[in-house]
């Protein structure tokens, strides 16, 4: 049996980085000549000048905060798509963006991870993230079927329906979120049901809390992470426990000051930055928002790319919330439709692992019956469902109770 799902995994990272920077001259000629959006941004470039890391850095950023706009101008994929792209599907995510998907074997490059984390041909794996809008499911599903493996779709939710279906079919994997996994332990031990099957999990949308992962070992569940996003698909993997993530294949990867966009020192904070030579959809210095940091040691495993330390937060007020990205404009929108209300502010905190929000609504109190306010709260609790596909706790509070500091996301939970 392989040691790597790529051989190349093994490769001296020199050769590797080499290798890489040698494409870029012709990939961003074929991503001017292909892609409206870097036709524009990238007019002024000479393609066949960008061979080093140095000049890569001095080409403009494609922010991901900036997609919407893009989009909204350019439908349905701002212009970042290569004209002669061969795409099968469209997903809605938070915001809403759009990505695209070309059907193909593990076009999302998942295969790595779920290779990483233990998982073989023949393997059976219940997916539990969605397939619905969103294209993380379909991200999982084609990695674990990538390396073999049969698949249950299952989406999140319907607990009891998920657990029949494990002790049923017996699958030996879980892929979706940690929260997620957690929640089919915790109804599994408190019913009595049988999920011991279950030996392998991959798991991404969330940070994985030491704890929690303590709590997946002593069920038997040996759980990986991976850092994957649905504009660029894997962006990193986890071979070993806390022994960082493993940037995958084909990927360049700067870390950067947020704000003036220079390079940081190995292990100090800074913003993921990605250059993906995707041919569908090219993606050159793409800002993905997320802050990590370089790990200084190679992983222990043999595979010789660089490390990361995973997410480490965000560079701009866009949180996620069980795997969904919230963006500040959406809670504006809320407002918007409110006007009310003159200020807001969304808390994400977690209870049990699970994340929860709270959006705090600055209204006259005063001037509202209590059958009023009860009206407001439901309304807005309605609009926040609509716009962010996420429920949360509505509070009204007094003028002048938010703090005037332009924060409109404050993500409470701890990272790591």
């Amino acid at each position: 049996m392989k040691q790597f799902f790529y051989q190349k995994e093994s490769q001296n990272n020199e050769l590797r980085e080499q290798s890489l920077l040698a494409r870029l001259p012709d990939f961003i000629s074929y991503a001017k000549q292909e892609c409206q959006h870097y036709s524009q941004t990238l007019a002024h470039i000479v393609a066949d000048e960008i061979t080093s890391r140095e000049l890569l850095a001095q080409l403009p950023i494609t922010r991901k905060s900036d997609l919407m706009k893009l989009q909204s101008k350019n439908s349905p994929l701002g212009g970042l798509n290569a004209k002669t792209a061969n795409i099968g599907r469209i997903f809605q995510s938070p915001g809403p963006i759009y990505d695209p998907e070309n059907t193909s074997n593990d076009w999302w490059r998942m295969g790595q991870a779920f290779y990483a984390a233990g998982f073989r041909e023949g393997d059976l794996v219940q997916n539990c993230l969605s397939y619905h809008l969103t294209p993380g499911g379909f991200i999982l599903d084609s990695g674990a079927r990538a390396c073999g493996c049969v698949v249950i779709p299952a989406g999140p939710g319907q607990t009891e329906q998920q657990l029949d279906v494990i002790e049923h079919l017996k699958p030996q994997g879980y892929c979706g979120t940690p929260s997620f996994l957690k929640i089919l332990l915790d109804k599994a031990k408190a019913e009595n049901r049988d999920v011991s099957s279950i030996t392998k999990a991959l798991v991404t949308g969330e940070a994985l809390p030491k704890g929690l992962r303590a709590e997946f070992d002593a069920a038997g569940i040996n759980t990986l992470q991976a850092y994957a996003s649905a504009d660029v698909g894997l962006i990193g993997f986890e071979s070993i426990s806390d022994d960082g993530f493993i940037i995958a294949e084909d990927l360049l990867i700067e870390i950067v000051r947020p704000g003036t966009l220079d390079p940081v020192s190995d292990g100090e904070i800074g913003e993921v930055i990605v250059t993906s030579f995707n041919s569908d959809y090219p993606l050159i210095r793409f800002a993905t928002g997320d802050l990590s940091a370089v790990h200084s040691e190679m992983s222990a495993c043999g595979r010789t790319n660089m490390c990361i330390k995973g997410w480490l937060g965000r560079a701009d007020q866009t949180t996620k919330v069980k795997g969904m990205f919230v963006h500040a404009e959406q809670i504006e929108q809320v407002r918007k439709d409110h006007p009310h209300i003159t200020k807001m502010r969304l808390s994400v905190t977690q209870v049990n692992y699970n994340d929860q929000m709270s959006l705090q609504c600055e209204l006259d109190v005063n001037a509202y019956s209590e059958t009023d306010i009860i009206g407001v709260i439901e309304s807005i609790s309605t609009s926040l469902k609509k716009i962010t596909k996420l429920s949360g706790l509505v509070e009204l509070v007094a003028l002048g109770t938010l703090a005037d500091d332009g924060k409109v996301i404050d993500d409470l939970r701890p990272i790591g």
